[in-house]
């Protein structure tokens, strides 16, 4: 913002919107009168053309109020949002709440420099009402589809899971992978590898044909395991033997040299999609790191703008690109013509030029080392060499094959090897792209350099080995790959991806292992319960022909109100959102939350993840056992044989930790099914023992002869001290000392000074507190309660509990229930946290945290109670209101 007023004077008054200043409104923002309709339940007013009720953000009211003192003063308004379909948003949003009595234009550029600045004064435009229309289409789509579509995941796999237009169809490209890698069934296959010299010169052959018939690749096999073609399959009795025969023959002819020549030609310059690919796989950043990154670069006017489905670069970029290559690599570096990338979306969103170094002429890594940060300088170096590799020469090289026949017994065995050589380097001095791993990988021959050669060469063989193989699944999606092949099925936008990514390993659909993308049995139940009641959701070309509708709305090529009731209400050919909804009937949620693993063994997801469900045939009635599944395995591992050996594995015992140095109690640490904790044992009441003829008495009395037998009533034994570890804590590692500080709790900190109320520190269902008589404040982390002392737990209390709100004994407070109009809460109980209206309450289920629930679950929550309970006493009426439609943009 400091740049930009630099460049554009004293005559101007910069001043930022800082983002969206208003968005749909949350339920409590919505006036009584519309509580009940449309408009109360989504924000939109679905019978009157979907019409938006747009509230202003705290920090947007802040905003607003400061443009309009700064208005005040002012002879025009210049709008320099970016130049997107959001930034298009963004600005009419300040139009729609500004409302300026002063002339109105847009201004746009794609990089701050200061001729791009004062450029973009000078050619302004108006306002793309059609741009607003597909970011307002796809605004609202994605609340209709997310609220409507999530409760049902809720009340049928689990709470705080949710469903959305893209995060839904990503999460069932992950899954979709993971189950190709469970279906697959590996194929074993053997070859024979050596080295060939000559005169001194070594190289490495690998068996490419036996008795003219070519040997099983990886490639050869499908998923099954099953050859596709006519290859031979060795075996590994085979390939030692085939391997001895030609260590015995020890030497091989050049039946054949062919040399092939061949043209790369450079990469396109970075679209939002290719840098985030290139940063994952080249700087390991995530896409939400790297455009993180790339934001700041473009602020600090080092890059263009870095949201865009642009490969084109302006007359100005390729000049300044040939010219660095000129000077850095030759004359020869770059061609007679300069290269011209066309883009190959016809998307209205994306920025007329691809991600590229600012300014006309392109500053070097080098030279602006010292004003960037580590990251900053990775990412630009990144984005200056592939911007000036695109404009560079054609790489040239010749590929050489060479094929060896040797006798082996009554057989010819065929050994390749293939070298290349680059005649001329071209683009590569610049840049080489990083590439996914792909099966099929290790089969590859490594490149090598091969001596000169000709047909008829003799040369030695020896090293002979014979090497096992075994076929691969395909790879787990990276955050590179899987961007990829969002772009490639035209999943979302490239400037969504990192969102998207970052959304679903939120939820913990997806969690990394390395830089892989492993789904969690949650994401599976998420994706099957779409997959077998909402497919068109979730089917991948329908999710993509929604973005191409967004696509052509946002050139003015289709109308916004058509789309949206044809997409909510249906028409001929399609269902439409509501009508699924409405109709789903019943859904087995314990169903949908299992899966068969073995004729014994079933996996079930539950409250607290997943775990193993064990049956013996021979007891079909007794009580299952249940089976804890280790959370660092990952679906596609847990095979039959794997449910087997947790089966089978020793339970694991307590481990003794030592005793008490106060009670003098042994203390254990155990692994239970709600997680790792340390009890202290209760010592055993020792026998009573005759002394004199060492028999061990009844406890209890022998009742006379002919007394009534009564149940004798036993005192209830103690009930030992328990700890749950912290997060951070292992059963394996914890000590004596941490296991009497945990059993410590709650720990007394101090009293307040002012009440007198003892303040304690507590652990409980939901996390580290304090609690002061009816008052409890969450703590930032578990190991507070070992070290939080009288002052910082004072502190902790003089803050407002809920931000500007006065404290409350509610855990949480919402906007009156639509029902029966009285204030929801959610409270702590004797039996836990519940929610209530005042008339019905709802326990909170065992593991779900009181933060998770929203307004709309505990509207839905109350709402089941009610349905389960007795009918009401007497018949509400519900009146109808008149009202006035919420205020929409004209189109």
């Amino acid at each position: 913002m400091k740049s930009i007023q630099g460049y554009l004077g004293d005559g101007y008054e910069v001043l930022s919107s800082v983002g969206h200043i208003r968005d749909l409104a949350d339920r409590r923002d919505i006036p009584a009168e519309l509580k009940k309709t449309s408009v109360g339940k989504y924000s939109i007013d679905i019978e009157n053309e979907f019409a938006p009720y747009y509230v202003e953000s705290e920090r947007g009211k802040k905003t607003v109020a400061e443009l309009k003192r700064a208005l005040r003063g002012a002879d025009e308004l210049l709008l320099a949002t970016d130049e997107d379909r959001e930034g298009e948003a963004i600005a009419w949003h300040l139009l729609e709440a500004l409302k300026p009595k002063v002339p109105v234009k847009r201004m746009v550029f794609h990089e701050i420099t200061k001729d791009a600045i004062q450029a973009a004064v000078g050619n302004t435009r108006e306002l793309d009402l059609d741009l607003v229309d597909a970011q307002e289409t796809r605004r609202i789509l994605d609340r209709l589809y997310g609220w409507d579509v999530s409760p049902v995941l809720w009340m049928k796999v689990q709470q705080g899971t949710s469903a959305g237009r893209v995060q839904s169809a990503a999460t069932r490209l992950v899954v979709d992978r993971e189950r190709e890698r469970m279906a697959f069934v590996s194929a074993s296959y053997w070859d024979v590898e050596a080295r060939a010299a000559k005169s001194g010169a070594a190289f490495g052959v690998k068996l490419a044909r036996l008795a003219g018939a070519a040997i099983a690749r990886g490639s050869d096999f499908d998923d099954l395991g099953v050859l596709k073609k006519a290859v031979v399959a060795l075996d590994e009795a085979q390939a030692t033997k085939l391997a001895t025969q030609v260590a015995t023959a020890g030497e091989a002819s050049v039946s054949s040299v062919e040399a092939k020549p061949g043209t790369r030609r450079p990469y396109a310059p970075f679209t939002t999609s290719t840098m985030q690919q290139e940063a994952g796989r080249k700087l390991s950043m995530s896409a939400k790191h790297a455009m993180s990154v790339a934001q700041r670069l473009y602020e600090k006017g080092f890059i263009t703008y870095m949201r865009t489905d642009s490969q084109s670069l302006s007359a100005q970029a390729i000049s300044a690109a040939r010219a660095q290559a000129v000077q850095l690599y030759g004359e020869k570096a770059v061609p007679l013509q300069p290269r011209v990338y066309t883009s190959k979306s016809k998307n209205a969103q994306e920025a007329h030029e691809a991600i590229r170094p600012s300014g006309e002429e392109f500053r070097t890594p080098s030279s602006v080392g010292s004003q960037l940060d580590r990251d900053e300088l990775r990412l630009y170096d990144l984005i200056w060499k592939r911007t000036v590799a695109s404009q560079m020469s054609d790489a040239k090289y010749e590929t050489t094959t060479v094929t060896l026949a040797v006798t082996a017994g009554d057989r010819v065995a065929e050994f390749t090897a293939s070298g290349t050589v680059y005649t001329f380097k071209g683009f590569l001095e610049a840049y080489e792209e990083g590439a996914d791993e792909k099966r099929g990988d290790a089969d590859k021959a490594d490149d090598q350099s091969l001596p000169q050669l000709a047909v008829g060469d003799v040369l030695r063989i020896d090293e002979v080995e014979p090497k096992g193989h075994a076929t691969n699944p395909k790879p787990r999606y990276t955050e590179a790959s899987l961007v990829k092949a969002l772009e490639e099925k035209g999943i979302g936008r490239p400037s969504t991806f990192a969102s998207i990514i970052d959304t679903i390993i939120a939820r913990t659909y997806v969690t990394k292992r390395g830089q892989a993308l492993v789904p969690s049995w949650l994401a599976f139940s998420v994706v099957r319960l779409l997959e077998e009641h909402f497919p068109d959701l979730i089917d991948y070309d329908f999710t993509a022909a929604m973005e191409d509708d967004l696509d052509a709305i946002a050139r003015g090529e289709q109308r916004r109100v058509e789309w949206l009731k044809e997409f909510y209400f249906g028409s001929e050919g399609r269902v439409g959102l509501r009508n699924v909804v409405e109709n789903l009937g019943e859904i087995d949620a314990r169903e949908l939350n299992s899966r068969r693993i073995t004729d014994t063994a079933t996996l079930r997801i539950g409250r607290y993840g997943p775990y193993l469900e064990i049956t013996d045939p021979a007891q079909p009635e007794a009580k299952a056992r249940i089976v804890n599944i280790p959370e660092d395995l990952a679906p596609d591992e847990l095979t039959p044989a794997k449910a087997q050996e947790l089966v089978d594995a020793p339970i694991a015992g307590d481990r003794v930790l030592g005793t008490h140095p106060e009670t003098g109690k042994l203390i254990v640490v155990k692994d239970g099914r709600y997680g790792p904790y340390v009890q202290e044992l209760e010592p055993e009441e020792p026998a009573a023992v005759d002394e004199s003829t060492g028999e061990v008495l009844e406890t209890e009395p022998a009742p006379k002869k002919g007394a009534k037998k009564t149940a004798a009533k036993k005192d209830a034994a103690p009930k030992p001290r328990t700890a749950s570890l912290f997060k951070s804590q292992s059963v394996d590692t914890v000590d004596l000392d941490t296991a009497v500080q945990l059993l410590s709790l709650p720990r007394e900190v101090g009293a307040d000074p002012e009440s007198g109320e003892v303040i304690t520190a507590q652990n409980g269902r939901y996390g580290p507190y304090l609690k002061k008589g009816t008052d409890s404040r969450t703590l930032d982390s578990e190991q507070l309660l070992l070290t939080i002392d009288l002052p910082a737990a004072l502190e902790v209390y003089a803050q407002p509990k809920y931000g500007a709100r006065r404290a409350s004994s509610a855990l949480a407070e919402f906007e009156a229930d639509p029902v029966s109009g009285k204030p929801i809460r959610i409270r702590d109980g004797r039996f836990g946290a519940y929610v209530t209206d005042g008339e019905t309450n709802v326990t909170i289920p065992r593991g779900q945290m009181p933060a998770d629930i929203t307004y709309e679950i505990a509207v839905q929550m109350l709402a089941d109670k009610r349905a389960k309970g007795p009918a009401p006493k007497r018949a509400t009426t519900r009146k109808t209101t008149t009202r006035k439609a919420p205020a929409k943009k004209s189109s």
